[in-house]
């Protein structure tokens, strides 16, 4: 695997694929990591009030509630 991170001082970028990855299927992406930085609101189980049903809220709150318990085991 090959990744690295640039700042580009134009709209061009070339790349040098590796010759082991002639041939093959390769994914190219880009994007700006300040983008992923961004503070988002957490979500909170408030949030889906009205549009879980009280069955599955039951379920997704146990479910939770499992997983805080086996993590507090764990530690």
């Amino acid at each position: 695997m090959v990744r690295t991170i640039l700042t580009p001082d134009n709209t061009h970028i070339q790349l040098d694929i590796p010759s082991e990855y002639v041939g093959r299927e390769i994914e190219v992406t880009f994007l700006a990591l300040d983008e992923l930085k961004e503070d988002k609101p957490k979500k909170t189980m408030g949030d889906f009030w009205g549009i879980l049903s009280d069955e599955t809220a039951d379920q997704l709150r146990e479910h939770v509630k499992k997983s805080r318990d086996e993590r507090e085991r764990d530690i």
